[in-house]
């Protein structure tokens, strides 16, 4: 049985917000996308939630910190993101709650984007690789903030200095769920989304994958769901709408 075909997303849009987890997360995937929407001169703004100092086992949490930092901005460069906020909450024991919600509503506030893209936050890859739970916290909690940054009686305390509540989020996309429904082309771009991967050698090296090829590790999803979509490469997404009947 074939996979069903992939719908194009929404591209009439102007800002993004970029939510997940760790340094990397983007680069497994969807940064080929990235590069895409950029090109076309749209804004795209990433938010690390922590800045993944528990990824790397043969370095100490500090010590990692500042890589990871620092490879991950390499990486935004690549495919032309230039900002990028790190909140530093703790890498690993990420909790779902009312604390990470106010940190990305925050967030979410301040750049006003009409679509938060996030990580796959369902238990699983598809079959039976799971999820990490870093993941699936902020990417539900990415999902929530679109509501939550539209109430002023939420987080109120964040309504100073001219920061205002904004309810412009049009649709929330998940990277890489197993339940995606949308997909983009990212032929034109799936090299780009190559090398933002391999911006992350220190973490890629610290995992200690012999002979790790990003380009072909990335293909390995994109030309898959490429083919849903009848493209060469392509990158999918299961997409929420925070509009009334759409």
């Amino acid at each position: 049985m074939n996979p069903s075909p992939l719908e194009p997303v929404d591209e009439n849009w102007e800002r993004a917000l970029v939510v997940v987890a760790h340094p990397d997360d983007v680069e497994f995937g969807a940064a080929a996308a990235i590069a895409r929407w950029t090109g076309q001169g749209k804004t795209v703004v990433y938010c690390m939630v922590t800045s993944g100092e528990a990824g790397i086992d043969a370095l100490t949490p500090e010590e990692s910190r500042e890589i990871r930092i620092g490879e991950q901005i390499a990486s935004g460069k690549v495919v032309g993101v230039e900002a990028i906020e790190f909140l530093g909450l703790p890498d690993g024991i990420i909790e779902y709650g009312v604390p990470l919600r106010r940190a990305i509503t925050e967030v979410v506030r301040k750049h006003r984007p009409e679509i938060i893209i996030t990580n796959n936050f369902r238990e699983t890859w598809g079959g039976s690789m799971p999820n990490q739970p870093d993941h699936m916290a902020v990417g539900r909690a990415a999902l929530n903030s679109a509501g939550d940054a539209g109430n002023r009686w939420i987080f109120s305390e964040q309504l100073v200095d001219g920061l205002e509540p904004w309810g412009g989020v049009k649709q929330v996309w998940a990277a890489g769920s197993p339940d995606a429904n949308h997909a983009v082309d990212t032929t034109a771009t799936f090299d780009h989304g190559v090398e933002s991967l391999r911006a992350h050698k220190a973490y890629i090296d610290g995992l200690g994958w012999e002979n790790f090829d990003p380009a072909e590790m990335l293909e390995g999803m994109s030309r898959p769901t490429g083919s849903r979509m009848g493209v060469t490469h392509a990158a999918s997404f299961e997409v929420f709408s925070m509009t009334w009947g759409e």
